[in-house]
C-alpha cells in the first residue's frame, strides 16, 4: 500500500510539473459541459428491472429508450423493486408433471410479455419500453387450482 501511495505522489509531482493546473481544470469542465450536453439525447439501452410480483422478487431484463438525463435518473434512484399484484398481468399457470409416476412436481406461473410490458410502460412516463426479455417463473403453492387462468 505505501508503494502505491509513493507512485501516485510521484505521479501528482510529475503532473504538476509538466501539466498547467489551468489546463487540467478547464479540461475537467469542458468534459463536464460536453457530458451534460450529451445527456439531453435520445438513447436505447439494456436495463434490468427489478420487480416484486406478490412478494417475489425477480430481475428482468429490457429495452427502453428515452432521454439520457431520464435513463440516468431512473439508474441511479432506482433503488427499491416495482411492485405489480399478479391479477393485474396476464399469465397461464402450468405444471411440472414426473412422467414415470404422473405425479405433479411443481406449479408455475408463466406471466405474458406483452402484459408485463404494459404495466412496466404505465408506471414510467418518461422512459419508453421497447421490449421485455425472459421473465423468470413464479412457483405457486400446490393448493391453487390447476387450470387458472387470468385474462
Amino acid at each position: 500500500m505505501k508503494k502505491l501511495i509513493n507512485r501516485l505522489s510521484v505521479v501528482w509531482r510529475w503532473i504538476r510539473g509538466t501539466v498547467s493546473p489551468v489546463f487540467i481544470a478547464l479540461f475537467c469542465a469542458s468534459f463536464i459541459l460536453w457530458y451534460i450536453i450529451k445527456l439531453g439525447n435520445v438513447y436505447t439501452t439494456n436495463y434490468d428491472l427489478r420487480l416484486n410480483i406478490d412478494g417475489e422478487e425477480l430481475r428482468v431484463p429490457c429495452v427502453v429508450e428515452g432521454v439520457g438525463t431520464n435513463l440516468l435518473g431512473y439508474k441511479i434512484y432506482q433503488h427499491k423493486a416495482l411492485k405489480f399484484a399478479l391479477s393485474d398481468l396476464k399469465y397461464v399457470v402450468e405444471q411440472k408433471v414426473d412422467e414415470q409416476t404422473g405425479e405433479v412436481l411443481g406449479r408455475y406461473c408463466v406471466i405474458d410479455n406483452q402484459s408485463l410490458q404494459n404495466a412496466i410502460t404505465l408506471r414510467f412516463s418518461d422512459i419508453k419500453v421497447l421490449s421485455v426479455g425472459d421473465i423468470p417463473q413464479i412457483a405457486l403453492p400446490a393448493t391453487a387450482d390447476s387450470a387458472q387462468v387470468n385474462k
